[in-house]
Parts: structure tokens; sequence; C-alpha cells
């Protein structure tokens, strides 16, 4: 065996290997896409998301080549160029010979767009989008192709042409419309501002995708990838098996191989995909304690707040104390008493003792602990969406074997009342 069919045979497996990874890559996104639950805006807090809404923005763009309202574009101008080459090759006599051939391309000459963070709202509500660091597919805007007899030719290129230019450009554009349609996975993380999600890229993130794309359209596109990737990876690991004994057998010893290793792949990328709903459940359940946490710490500063006005303490008192032992929620997997809400009670206190309602210091303490209930809602609601995701995913084939054979548990979902959450007031155009 020359050393030629020895490096084509290492090509066409390092080229199997590769296509290997595409596959559980696509097989990866299209099954994280299947487990997410489409979260409403209203329910998003802490953690990994999938929303549909459309596309809004207090400040919009106007795109450049298509003049279309958009909450972000970009626009491209690509000139077309063709040369001849001349160059010179040794025959099999061993002469030199010359010969001609015609090389043709485009190049950029000019590019540009705009983007800003923009909202995505539903009938619930509305979340802040930072596009930076997504994988964007926008719609497409604009495209035409033309010569310096159209005046978009001059008027939104360059002045100037390039080397062995055809004098033809394509103009193309692409960008999110205002109010079009969006569906989006990604982080979500607490704003800074005010106590409201927002979605931003995170380097653990295992996908941040922001598409005008049907979430019917994002999982075909997986489909159609996974598929491809499979077939070239047959092709190359067979190709290597016929160049290394030139008959049939070692053709389909190769792609059984192959498969073999795909197969064991699979398993393996399973395994870590429930592995990694089942922490995003933990993560969503420990969210969810951290809040209940914050308001058992600001408990006491009530109770000395309504000790300090010297209003009777024992009904007060009894209140506050039931609502301190609420530190922790039901840990997920496991059933028993939860929590409730707090705003109800905060009110009733303040509506039996008026002089409460003129004390600044109550007043603090009232929208501390208004912010941090709604916090709770925003975790409880997280944590139930996710939960019942990996619920779903582990009581479907062929996961739920595997599920089965490696001790996976449903976890319980959170049931709580006398929640709240205030509207986030923007003013979109």
């Amino acid at each position: 065996m020359n050393d030629s069919r020895i490096f084509f045979i290492a090509g066409l497996g390092l080229l199997a290997l590769l296509f290997l990874w595409l596959s559980h890559r696509s097989n990866r996104r299209r099954r994280l896409v299947e487990a997410l639950p489409t979260s409403r805006v209203q329910g998003v807090f802490i953690g990994l998301v999938e929303l549909k809404g459309t596309a809004e923005s207090e400040a919009p763009f106007t795109a450049y080549l298509s003049g279309e309202t958009c909450v972000l574009y970009s626009w491209n101008v690509a000139e077309h160029w063709r040369r001849e080459v001349t160059e010179t090759y040794t025959d099999s006599e061993g002469k030199t010979q010359t010969r001609t051939r015609i090389e043709t391309g485009s190049t950029t000459v000019a590019s540009g767009g705009e983007s800003a963070p923009f909202y995505l709202r539903d009938y619930t509500g509305v979340i802040l989008v930072h596009p930076e660091g997504a994988e964007l597919r926008p719609a497409n805007l604009f495209s035409e192709t033309c010569t310096p007899l159209n005046p978009l030719y001059y008027d939104k290129g360059p002045a100037g042409a390039i080397m062995d230019s055809t004098f033809t450009r394509t103009f193309t554009e692409t960008g999110i419309i205002l109010h079009s349609d969006v569906f989006l996975i990604g982080k979500a993380r607490e704003r800074q501002d005010i106590v409201a999600p927002e979605i931003a890229a995170e380097k653990d993130a295992p996908l941040y995708l922001v598409t005008v794309q049907t979430e019917e359209q994002v999982l075909r596109g997986y489909g159609i990838s996974l598929r491809v990737w499979n077939v070239l990876g047959l092709l190359a690991a067979g190709g290597a098996g016929w160049l290394l004994r030139e008959n049939w057998p070692a053709v389909a010893a190769a792609a059984g191989i192959y498969a073999a290793v795909w197969g064991l792949t699979w398993l393996w990328m399973v395994y870590n995909s429930l592995v990694d709903t089942r922490n995003r459940v933990r993560q969503g359940w420990s969210l969810l304690d951290v809040q209940l946490k914050r308001r058992f710490d600001l408990i006491p500063q009530l109770v000395a707040c309504v000790e300090g006005l010297r209003s009777h303490e024992q009904d007060v008192l009894a209140a506050v104390t039931a609502m301190r032992t609420q530190m922790s929620a039901t840990p997920p997997g496991e059933s028993g008493p939860d929590f409730h809400g707090v705003s109800r009670v905060l009110l009733g206190v303040a509506e039996k003792y008026p002089v409460l309602k003129t004390d600044t210091a109550f007043l603090n303490l009232q929208k501390a602990l208004t912010e941090t209930e709604r916090r709770i809602a925003l975790a409880r609601g997280y944590y139930n969406d996710i939960a019942t995701a990996c619920n779903t995913r582990i009581q479907v084939m062929p996961d739920a074997l595997l599920a089965k054979l490696t001790g996976f548990r449903p976890m319980a979902l959170l049931e709580a009342e006398d929640f709240e959450r205030a509207e986030v007031q923007v003013h979109l155009a």
C-alpha cells in the first residue's frame, strides 16, 4: 500500500469523524428544541428558555436598502470580477506547457447594518433581548443584481471599481422587521435596572438562537442536517473501507463500524442530555429556594418595624411568624407542603393598622417584600416549566428506557397561589 493511499484512507477516516461530530451536534440541538417548553414571557426567570413572540423596539431602525422598519438589519454589496490567468505546467512527457484559464468571483465592496437590544412580546408581556452573540437567522429583505445603468449601483454602492470588475453588483439585505414573529432559545438572566428577566449571550448556554423561522422549521432544519451528516459519514467510512481492501465486505464492515460508533455516542449524548435537563430542574429549585430565603431574612425587619409602632403586636407577629416559617420549598422529586404568597397577608396588616401606611420604613419594607414576591413567582414558573419538560422527556421512548436503567425519576411540580408580577413599562413604537 503506497503512501498516497494511506493518506486518502486517513483523510476519509477523519472526514467520517467530522461528519459524526456534526451529526451529533445537529441531534443535540434538535433534542434541545424538542425538550424545552415554550414559556410565556411572564413565566421567564433565570435559565435556558424557549420563547415565541413579536419583535418590538422603542427606537426601530430603517433598513438601508429595503427601507423596512426593523429591530436589526445588515446589508452587503458584492462586486463581481473576472480575469484570465496564465499558468505553466509539466505534461506527461516532461515538457513545460502553458495554459490559460478563467477565474471568476465576487468581493464585498461595502457592508453595514444596525443592531440594538429589542423586546420580544407575547400576550403576557415583554422581555428584553440582547442579540449580540446570538445565532441570528433573519429574514431576507432585499436582493438585486444590477449594472451601472441601474441608479442603485452608485446610489447604494461605492463610486470606485475593483480590479478586473465586470461592473455587476449584487445588493443583499437581511433583518428582523418590527412586529414580525420571532422564535428564540437563549439563557435568561436578571436585569440590573428592574426586577425582570432579559435574554443575552452566555458562555455556558448550549444554544442562543434568534430566528424568524417557526419552531417546526428549526426542527426540520436540524433533522435534515442530521440525515445529511449521517449519509456523508457512512460514505466516508465506506470509501475508506474500499481503499483499504477494494471489496464490498470491507465497505460494509467500515460502514458497520461507523454505525456502531454512532450508536454508542448517541447513547452517551442522550444520557448527558437527561443529566443536563435534571440539573436545570435542580437549578430552578435552587433559584426558588434562594428567593424564599431572601424573604425569610426580610421578615425580622417587618417585625421590628411593627413593634416600633407599638400597634397590637400579637396579631401581627402571628402573621409574620407564619410567613417566616416558609424558608424553603419542597425539594424536586418529593411531595409535601408548599409555600404561598405574602403580599395579601402584608396588605391585610397595613389595612388593619392604617398608621403603617404613612411610615417610610414600612413602605420601603413593603416594596422589598413585593419585589421578592415577584422573584418567587418568576422562579416558580420557570421551575414548573422545566420540570414538566424533564418529566416528558423521561417518559417517552427511547429516552424512557435509558432513564429507567439509569434511575431518573419524575419531578414533582409546585402548586401555589397568591403570586403577583408587575408589568414592565415600555413605550413601543
